[in-house]
């Protein structure tokens, strides 16, 4: 085409020309034209391939099942190899030229941090390049015309993200029980991508997958679902920010309760309790300090809602009743028809419960005691004593004995 194309001008000054260079540009099939081509193709492929397998999961077809698994594998991988060609030859090029938007660069960006985790954390590096290949060609998806094409992609897409996602975040799980000798540094790294990952799911999958089941399946999640909603709305401080980690990991308990499980899900909360004593001492006698209050008292109660009282297994069964004690006290508490004064007795329990708790640890907590039980004071669940000892002004004086007079 580009040998047939016609020649008006050997110059680019005239309508003409200009005209001409267009035509033969658009008429040459550039190699990303050809890649998206091979994806539309590749995409159509594996909406169909896929469909079949889910079919036959349904009918319990175990022979056609075991085929068509193998068969969506094969075009699934070979999916993802033209997605991945597209952004080398097209946004790596744009990129080495000079001449890539934000995005691009932003994109490519993306793209080399995942691959250097090849060397150092192949499994993570595994499941978030098949992510990233996703997400890139999500976006293609949704400009299709076809509703129905749409949906049947968008069935395995949201199926294929859970599977990522679950093992990703177990793959973080495995790897915080692995932290005794680590630094603060590198745990505090896998707890950022622990939350980041549930962030992003909640944030880009769950809405796909909550139009697509149009159920009582998800009824538990939809309130704190639009709780975490509400939260993206305007300026965030460091409460907000803890708020939607603690609604991040109630949602998880419903939706990622074997990948991200008990004792993984147990250390988060505590981390984000921890986080929380710390601001109240550095907001020591400031307004801000009851907020934090607050903010302690619901991430108690929701510990101990959603983990706690669902824990079976305990390492030490004296732990288990004593949990159990607390636990009663707390449903007693939950009977009192007063709001206001169901709160403070919440409250009053929670942080004796901590005081006892903070007690039995190796580590200093005398400055944080102090502050709880100057809080309980104020709740009127302790009293100040007085100190009555008086210091009286004078010299002491060194006494020697040479001789000890045996009383007996």
């Amino acid at each position: 085409m580009e040998q047939k194309s016609l020649r008006v001008l050997d110059t680019n000054k005239t309508f003409f020309s200009k005209l001409t260079n267009t035509i033969t540009k658009m008429l040459i099939p550039t190699k990303v034209g050809i890649n998206n081509i091979m994806i539309t193709i590749k995409r159509n492929n594996l909406i169909k391939t896929y469909t079949n397998y889910i079919t036959a999961v349904e009918e319990n077809d175990l022979e056609k099942k075991e085929t068509l698994l193998k068969k969506y594998e094969e075009v699934y991988s070979l999916y993802l190899e033209a997605i991945d060609k597209y952004i080398i030859d097209s946004v790596y090029k744009k990129v080495k030229n000079g001449t890539a938007s934000n995005f691009e660069k932003e994109a490519m960006s993306k793209y080399y941090m995942i691959v250097s985790l090849k060397e150092k954390q192949y499994i993570e590096y595994k499941y978030k390049k098949q992510e990233y290949l996703l997400k890139v060609d999500y976006e293609s998806v949704t400009n299709i015309k076809k509703e129905e094409t749409i949906e049947k992609y968008n069935k395995f897409y949201v199926s294929k993200m859970d599977s990522l996602y679950k093992g990703l975040l177990k793959n973080y799980s495995i790897q915080l029980a692995d932290t005794l000798t680590s630094k603060v540094e590198e745990i505090d790294t896998i707890y950022s991508k622990i939350f980041n990952t549930l962030e992003d799911y909640i944030s880009e999958i769950l809405p796909i997958k909550l139009r697509l089941n149009k159920t009582e399946e998800y009824k538990n999640i939809v309130e704190d679902y639009d709780k975490y909603e509400s939260m993206l709305v305007g300026k965030k401080d460091e409460i907000d920010k803890i708020k939607k980690k603690m609604i991040l990991l109630g949602i998880s308990r419903n939706l990622f309760t074997h990948s991200l499980p008990l004792i993984a899900a147990e250390q988060c909360y505590i981390k984000l309790i921890k986080e929380t004593r710390d601001l109240i001492l550095k907001y020591n006698k400031s307004a801000k300090q009851n907020r934090y209050f607050d903010l302690l008292i619901d991430l108690i109660e929701d510990y101990n809602i959603r983990l706690l009282s669902t824990k079976v297994y305990w390492d030490k069964p004296a732990e288990r009743e004593e949990y159990k004690k607390f636990w009663n006290k707390y449903k007693e508490i939950k009977k009192i028809e007063d709001k206001k004064e169901q709160q403070k007795q919440k409250e009053i329990l929670f942080l004796k419960n901590d005081i006892k708790q903070l007690g039995k640890s190796k580590n200093d907590y005398s400055k944080i005691i102090k502050k709880f039980k100057e809080k309980l004071v104020d709740l009127g669940a302790m009293r100040n004593i007085k100190n009555n000892c008086k210091t009286f002004a004078g010299e002491y004086k060194k006494v020697h004995y040479d001789h000890v007079k045996d009383v007996n």
